[in-house]
C-alpha cells in the first residue's frame, strides 16, 4: 500500500464508523457508548482511486499512563508515530470540546498532514461546530457524514491536497493486484480417487484464532509471539472487545493472528456491546483455520471452557489447548497428568488434541505451542489415499465387522476421503439409516490411531450406491 492513515480524535465521534466506510465492511464494532474501540486496528482500504492502510484507534482521553484509559492513549500514540496522514475527527453537532483542543495539539506536534475530518455534518446545527473547528488550527474542516456516505469526494480531494498526488497514487498498480484465490475451507478435493497423498505445503499462510474467557491472558499472549506490545492488556477482565487481526511471520511461515474478546455465559450476558463483541469472536473462530483456546492452568476446564472447544469441534477448526499461567502453578508434574487425564475424559470427540502448558507472562512453552499449532494444522489438511484407507478398512471389516440389524447384515463396501479442512470421509455401505452411530464413532476412533490423525475434528458421510433395478416390478413370464 501506498500510505497508511490514522484515525484520532476523542471517543464517540464516529472514528470507527468512518473506519468501516472506509474498509467497505463493519469490521470493528460501533456502539453509541463512549469507548467501545480500545486496541489499534489495521485494515486496507479504499476511497475511490486511493489505495490505503487505515487505522482504528481508541478515543483520546487525558488520563494517567496506569488506568485503563492512559493505556489506550499510548496505543493511540503510536498509531500516530506509524501513520503517513492523520484523519483528525471531531463532532461537528456537538461542537469543539477542551479535549478536542488538547489533542489537536498533540496531533499538531507529531509533524504528520492532517484532514481536519468533521463527521456528523448532516446533523442540524452541524454547521456551528464546523465553523468553530477552524480554532484548532487543522485547515479547513471536511464535512462528512461517516454513517451514511456523505462528503466522501471531499476527503478524497483533502487526502491528496495533504500528502501529494506521488505519495497518493504510489504502487497503485500494486494495490489493484488481486492476490491468487485459495481453496476455501472444506474445499471437496478435486481428485478423491487420486492414489498418493497431497503433500502439505509450508509455504502457505495460516490464520490463527486465540480463544477463551475474559482474563485467560489471551492478549499478553499474542504480545509475547510476536514479541511487542501490539494489543492491550492488563489486570481487568474483558478488556478486549474487537477481533483484533495481527500479521506475523514465524520462521518463514506469514501467520495471522486474531484476539478476541473473551466468552462468558451467555446467560452472563446482558449487554449490548458484550454480545456484540462475542459474536465477532464468534466470526473469528469461523474464518479461522486452527484455533488455540486458552485456559487459565489455575481453574482448567470450567462449563464455558468445555462449551468452546465444543463450538469448534462442531465449526471443523483444528483445536490447540494452551494451558496457561503455568508459572503459578506449585506441583507441575502432578497437575499436569491431572490435566491430560480430564483432557481425555472431557473431549473425546478429539481424541488426541495437542495441549501444551504455556506462560505468556514468561515466554515459557511458546514454541512448544506453535510446534504444536504446526502439528495440528497438518492433519486438518491431511489427505489419505483411497488405496492406504481401504486397506485398512479391510483389516477392521476382518477384525471387527458391523453388526447385524433385524436379523440382517450389513455390508461396507468402500471408503475414500471427500475433503480436507476437516478431514471428510464418504463410507459406501448397504443401509446407511441402520448403522448404528457406535460403530461410526469405532472406526473414527480406530482411524485416529491407525492413520495418525490425532486431534482433529473427522466428518464422516454414509452413502449407499444405487440400484438400477429398485422399483422395477418383476415382469410375469
Amino acid at each position: 500500500m501506498s500510505f497508511k492513515v490514522a484515525i484520532i480524535g476523542r471517543p464517540n465521534v464516529g472514528k470507527s464508523t468512518l473506519f468501516n466506510r472506509l474498509v467497505g465492511r463493519k469490521l470493528a464494532l460501533v456502539d453509541d457508548t463512549p469507548g467501545v474501540t480500545r486496541d489499534r486496528r489495521v485494515h486496507t482500504a479504499k476511497l475511490y482511486d486511493l489505495h490505503f492502510d487505515v487505522i482504528d484507534t481508541a478515543g483520546f482521553e487525558d488520563k494517567a499512563p496506569a488506568t485503563l484509559q492512559g493505556r489506550m492513549r499510548i496505543q493511540t500514540e503510536t498509531a500516530i508515530e506509524e501513520a503517513d496522514l492523520i484523519f483528525f475527527v471531531i463532532d461537528s453537532k456537538a461542537g469543539i470540546l477542551p479535549d478536542d483542543r488538547t489533542f489537536a495539539d498533540i496531533v499538531r506536534r507529531s509533524g504528520k498532514p492532517v484532514v481536519l475530518v468533521a463527521n456528523k455534518a448532516e446533523a442540524r446545527g452541524a454547521q456551528g461546530g464546523m465553523l468553530e473547528s477552524w480554532e484548532l488550527g487543522l485547515g479547513e474542516p471536511v464535512p462528512v457524514s461517516a454513517e451514511h456516505g456523505g462528503g466522501m469526494p471531499d476527503l478524497r480531494d483533502a487526502v491528496i491536497a495533504a500528502i501529494g498526488r506521488e505519495m497518493a497514487f504510489e504502487d497503485e498498480d500494486e494495490a489493484d493486484a488481486i492476490a491468487e484465490s485459495e481453496p476455501l475451507i472444506g474445499e471437496d478435493i478435486t481428485d478423491p480417487d487420486a492414489a498418493e497423498a497431497i503433500p502439505y505445503d509450508e509455504s502457505k499462510p495460516m490464520q490463527i484464532a486465540i480463544v477463551g474467557r475474559p482474563n485467560a491472558g489471551k492478549s499478553t499472549l499474542i504480545n509475547e509471539l510476536i514479541g511487542q506490545e501490539r494489543l492491550l492488556t492488563g489486570p481487568e477482565a474483558g478488556i478486549t472487545r474487537d477481533s483484533i487481526s495481527v500479521d506475523w511471520q514465524w520462521g518463514n511461515r506469514k501467520i495471522r493472528l486474531f484476539d478476541t474478546a473473551g466468552m462468558r455465559r451467555k446467560a452472563r450476558i446482558h449487554e449490548k456491546l458484550e454480545k456484540l463483541s462475542v459474536a465477532d469472536g464468534l466470526r473469528a473462530i469461523r474464518f479461522a483455520e486452527v484455533v488455540v483456546v486458552v485456559f487459565d492452568a489455575t481453574i482448567p476446564f470450567e462449563k464455558q471452557d468445555l462449551q468452546i472447544a465444543d463450538l469448534i469441534i462442531r465449526e471443523g477448526r483444528a483445536l490447540v489447548i494452551a494451558f496457561n499461567k503455568w508459572d503459578l502453578i506449585d506441583n507441575p508434574q502432578e497437575k499436569l497428568a491431572e490435566l491430560r487425564e480430564m483432557t481425555a475424559r472431557l473431549l473425546p470427540q478429539v481424541r488426541g488434541v495437542q495441549a501444551v502448558t504455556i506462560s505468556a507472562e514468561t515466554g515459557r512453552g511458546l514454541e512448544k505451542l506453535m510446534a504444536a499449532i504446526l502439528k495440528t494444522h497438518q492433519v486438518w489438511n491431511s489427505r489419505i489415499s483411497t488405496g492406504r484407507l481401504n486397506r485398512w478398512l479391510e483389516g477392521i471389516l476382518a477384525h471387527h465387522p458391523p453388526p447385524a440389524v433385524a436379523g440382517r447384515r450389513l455390508k461396507i463396501k468402500y471408503i475414500t476421503q471427500a475433503k480436507t479442512r476437516p478431514p471428510g470421509f464418504v463410507v459406501s455401505c448397504s443401509r446407511p439409516d441402520a448403522l448404528p452411530q457406535s460403530y461410526v464413532r469405532y472406526l473414527v476412533n480406530n482411524m485416529r490411531e491407525a492413520l495418525d490423525m490425532p486431534g482433529v475434528p473427522i466428518r464422516v458421510a454414509l452413502r449407499t450406491s444405487e440400484n438400477p433395478f429398485a422399483g422395477r416390478a418383476k415382469k410375469k413370464r
